[in-house]
């Protein structure tokens, strides 16, 4: 596809189930493959036929997945053209949904098999964890409750992308009001912080009749795969087999112990420097000394040559790594218009490579963007050694580990875009904005458990349930005379209404990112060393092993947070 800044890649092993010439041109020429899939599943008489088996599905797996990346990439990369629309599309509507169900089949076939428990143990632990999971949960009657969830959530993502505000005289989305905030005239960001508040209340009834027909779709899914309640199906949907829900009810105590003392620390120092009495919510997120937004770059590729400056500090083979992203054009930085908003990492599976996709604009967060999105490509080089398509890639929990140490690594080098006291500054963002983050992800996540352990609730008790958690990790924040676009302010949070239960994952990861920050301080070298063997693991062996490779520990209750957020503060205090 002409359309990718890439072109073709050689597959990072030669093909030896899928034809050399095969392309992905139509369901018609990959149903043979499945077929043919099935035929050899049932002609395994060994558990060493079955492994080759097994590497056959990896392969032909990695060439679907790698088409489905490269159309979305195209997609993404050049949303005003309909020929890459309508091929990412015609994988989506007409490619997918068959790929889901022969898989789907295929693992059930598999999970029956009789010599599946003559496979070695260890290596196939996982894979069989996972697939047996997947067809115990799979329930037919679930398919269509499915899509009107996915359609239900469309309609939900397509009224808030259409919110807008008048503004200064012009028509402004609520994303690009965010800016205005960072103002120094409060005047201006009051304004804009109640224009966007008001704007959001007129659809809260919406809102709220809308998420209560998820709420009941998921109730009923949960009934039909046998469960009494949907937070406790959902666990075991989402592939947590390392944590129960009693865990995160440690972090949320852990948050309120350990995090909310310093958050209010923050909030308060923020408030001295602002001179204010009270902090109101168009407060949070302007300079408290009134100084402009860094500038770190003007020129997107003066930002890459920085940042692989900041690798080359970091670690030799990392920075290999980014140069080989580089020299295969695997990157696509610069904001332009007819490109999606956003960024993100996506690996091209057969080719065994990472691309980034972002918008640059000149802005910290951009650095920070990219040091995020490739702790992600280098997790994926680090596990090109592994064969079983499943394997290739890690839990949230672990993915989120490898992107958010980069950010806390790489920052320590921002000489390469600052003076030092410029530095200083990127760096007390960063670190203040993880503290402000831990208070958050727990709200999120405990009102998901209030919401799925008490299915009945009216929309009045979860508004109360809300306002108890905003009153538990919402900080020093004076919400006087705006109290009903605080109970509501769970409806700009998509998780809830698109992915439920998803936000958690964050919370944890930022512990194993601080986990290795935290070694890198008294040894940069070996906790490098850890780091990228427990990314070669990819994702062959459960969690906490995952977090033992790189030499954390894999737990978040107040004994995990103390000594990190202790960190945290010291490192505060040293860059005042």
């Amino acid at each position: 596809m002409e359309l990718l800044p890439f072109g073709d890649l050689p597959p990072y092993k030669s093909r030896t189930f899928v034809p050399a010439d095969f392309k992905v041109s139509g369901w018609n020429v990959i149903e043979p493959l499945f077929d043919q899939l099935e035929i050899d599943l049932n002609a395994c008489d060994t558990s060493e036929t079955l492994e080759e088996w097994l590497l056959k599905i990896s392969e032909l797996g990695a060439i679907l997945d790698e088409d489905g990346s490269r159309r979305y990439i195209a997609m993404t990369c050049h949303t005003s053209k309909d020929e890459a629309k309508e091929a990412y599309l015609d994988f989506v509507e007409n490619i997918e949904p068959h790929l889901k169900e022969r898989f789907f089949q295929l693992a059930k076939k598999f999970v029956a098999h009789p010599h599946r428990k003559d496979l070695p143990k260890e290596r196939y632990e996982i894979l069989n964890r996972d697939w047996q999971s997947m067809v115990d949960l799979f329930r037919e009657e679930n398919v269509p409750l499915e899509t009107e969830e996915s359609k239900l959530g469309q309609q939900y993502q397509e009224k808030m992308g259409a919110l807008t505000v008048e503004f200064q005289g012009e028509e402004k989305t609520l994303v690009q009001m965010g800016v205005y905030l960072q103002e120094t005239d409060r005047n201006v960001r009051q304004q804009a912080w109640e224009l966007v508040a008001n704007r959001r209340l007129e659809v809260a009834e919406e809102c709220d009749r809308q998420f209560d027909e998820l709420k009941e779709l998921r109730i009923q899914i949960a009934g039909n795969a046998g469960y009494g309640d949907y937070r406790d199906f959902k666990h075991v949907a989402k592939g947590r087999f390392d944590y129960q829900p009693e865990d995160c009810f440690k972090f949320h105590e852990a948050v309120e112990k350990v995090v909310m003392p310093v958050y209010n620390e923050l909030l308060a120092d923020r408030r001295s420097k602002l001179g204010l009495d009270q902090l109101r919510p168009w407060d949070t997120s302007v300079d408290p000394d009134g100084a402009e937004p860094l500038k770190p770059f003007s020129e997107v590729e003066d930002m890459v040559a920085k940042t692989k400056g900041i690798f080359d500090h970091v670690d030799g083979e990392l920075a290999a790594g980014f140069q080989t992203m580089r020299d295969q054009k695997l990157l696509d930085l610069a904001n332009r218009k007819g490109k999606a908003p956003g960024g993100y990492q996506s690996s091209l599976p057969e080719a065994r490579l990472p691309f980034i996709f972002m918008n640059a604009v000149g802005l910290q967060r951009d650095v920070e963007t990219l040091l995020h999105e490739a702790g992600h490509a280098f997790h994926t080089l680090a596990a090109q050694g592994e064969d079983i398509h499943e394997y290739q890639h890690a839990p949230l929990e672990f993915c989120e580990v490898a992107s958010m140490s980069m950010e806390l690594v790489g920052n320590e080098h921002l000489e390469e875009f600052y003076s030092s006291e410029d530095c200083v500054r990127a760096r007390r963002q960063h670190l203040e904005g993880i503290i402000s983050l831990f208070p958050w992800i727990a709200t999120v996540d405990a009102f998901q458990h209030w919401i799925y352990t008490h299915p009945a609730h009216t929309v009045e008790e979860r508004d109360a349930a809300w306002n108890g958690l905003l009153d538990r990790f919402g900080g020093d924040i004076d919400w006087s005379g705006f109290e009903l676009a605080r109970t509501k302010m769970w409806h700009r949070q998509s998780h809830i209404f698109l992915v439920p239960f998803y936000y958690i994952e964050y919370g944890i990861a930022q512990l194993g990112a601080l986990g290795v920050w935290k070694n890198s301080k008294s040894d940069r070298a070996q906790a490098l060393a850890d780091y990228k063997r427990a990314l070669a693991l990819g994702g062959s062996r459960p969690l906490p092993e995952l977090f033992a490779a790189a030499n954390i520990p894999f737990r978040f209750d107040t004994e995990a947070f103390k000594p990190l957020v202790e960190l945290v503060q010291a490192e505060l205090s040293a860059l005042k």
